[in-house]
């Protein structure tokens, strides 16, 4: 399972010209879910996700997390993230899980994640054609994997 994480002062989804989901100070969260990826892998990048120091404290370094700073998490299906990019000029999505899979892990994070940081939680739709907008703060962006 993959994770490309930015840290945002904020960040939107949009479907079909319509924000479906909208976060202020937190981590735009691109969720990557590659052949085999378990719910075991989904728990440990949520958990690494929410405690990943990225925020900085009053002393100006990165010793804050996103549940330190009670920051909003926006979740988006990001299937390219599992490309394989090492040969040619065209990606290979062999490594990409199947979409009912990958639908699967996808709906049990955003659960997960609603669940454990309190309703902090906003997404994308799994499987379709979204436009992202954000204001990477730093920039600070991260890529995390399981």
């Amino acid at each position: 399972m993959l994770g490309l994480i930015q840290r945002v002062s904020s960040a939107s989804v949009s479907i079909n010209n319509n924000v479906h989901g909208h976060i202020n100070q937190g981590i735009l969260l691109l969720l990557g879910v590659e052949k085999n990826d378990t719910t075991d892998q989904a728990d440990q990048l949520l958990k690494k996700l929410l405690n990943y120091r990225i925020f900085t404290d009053d002393g100006g370094k990165m010793n804050w997390s996103l549940t330190d700073i009670n920051g909003d998490l926006l979740i988006v299906s990001q299937f390219t993230l599992a490309a394989d990019t090492k040969k040619g000029l065209r990606p290979s999505f062999s490594s990409a899980a199947p979409p009912a899979d990958a639908k699967m892990l996808y709906d049990y994070f955003l659960a997960q994640a609603n669940t454990i940081h309190n309703g902090k939680t906003a997404s994308g739709e799994f499987g379709a054609d979204m436009q992202v907008s954000l204001c990477n703060d730093g920039p600070v962006t991260f890529l995390l994997n399981t």
